[in-house]
């Protein structure tokens, strides 16, 4: 038998031997939906799929909105800047002690975040008061002891009324305000904003694909939804937290 004979023959045998090892393999990995997308799709086709896990930055002007410098007094008696949150992921509200209504239920839900990242070091809460000249820091410090604030990286803040109130409306773009009519005496958002560790304002995409912005702070996990039937958002500021500290 010729030289190219011997030749074909092993080619044939070898093609022959992987048939009967692999494509069984192959056809189990398909059935099983085993099958990676760099498997199925190439790099360079896969250039415009976009990661929806991956929480969106809140643009202004085509530009990553972060958090404007700040200075204020926590409940320790101790100057807090915004440079004090560098490298930590930090949820954001604007509350008063004395609110009757939702203040209440927005500082349990963020206890229950509180206890659920208790082991993360990067991990912290900026709490602003828009009742500064009641809630002094005494007045602060009891009430993070009444509320089972244990975090050190939770602040709760006071300071003066027209930079805080600046801060809410024109730095996180969440709503508070004076309302002489009220039994409070003021109107504020019960939402939550997340912050990355390098400053910026984050938060995930909607069903549009547009950021959500903010996070509903008033409904609980347990609640699941309001009257109205807003679902709890709780859940999702968590997933989104541990997303950020990951990054």
């Amino acid at each position: 038998m010729k030289k190219n004979n011997y030749s074909y023959i092993s080619i044939a045998f070898i093609i022959l031997l992987f048939g009967i090892i692999f494509i069984p393999k192959i056809v189990d990995r398909i059935k099983n939906d085993d099958v990676t997308r760099n498997d199925r799709i190439s790099t360079g086709q896969d250039n415009n799929f976009e990661d929806k896990s991956k929480l969106a930055f809140i643009e202004i002007n085509g530009k990553p909105k972060k958090v404007p410098a700040f200075s204020f007094t926590n409940q320790d008696g101790e100057t807090i800047t915004q440079d004090d949150y560098k490298g930590k992921v930090y949820v954001v509200e604007f509350f008063f002690t004395t609110c009757p209504t939702i203040c209440p239920r927005m500082n349990r839900n963020l206890v229950d975040i509180q206890n659920v990242f208790k082991n993360e070091t990067n991990f912290g809460v900026a709490s602003f008061s828009i009742s500064p000249e009641l809630d002094t820091p005494e007045v602060l410090r009891a009430y993070a002891e009444r509320y089972g604030i244990t975090n050190t990286n939770w602040n709760l803040l006071t300071g003066k009324e027209d930079e805080i109130y600046k801060l809410a409306n024109v730095g996180f773009n969440i709503f508070v305000g004076k309302v002489e009519d009220d039994d409070a005496g003021f109107e504020h958002s019960g939402d939550f904003a997340l912050i990355d560790k390098n400053g910026f304002i984050r938060s995930r995409f909607d069903a549009f694909g547009n950021p959500k912005i903010f996070y509903k702070g008033i409904i609980s996990e347990k609640e699941k939804m309001d009257e109205d039937g807003n679902e709890q958002e709780i859940t999702m500021l968590k997933e989104d937290i541990k997303k950020l500290l990951n990054e």
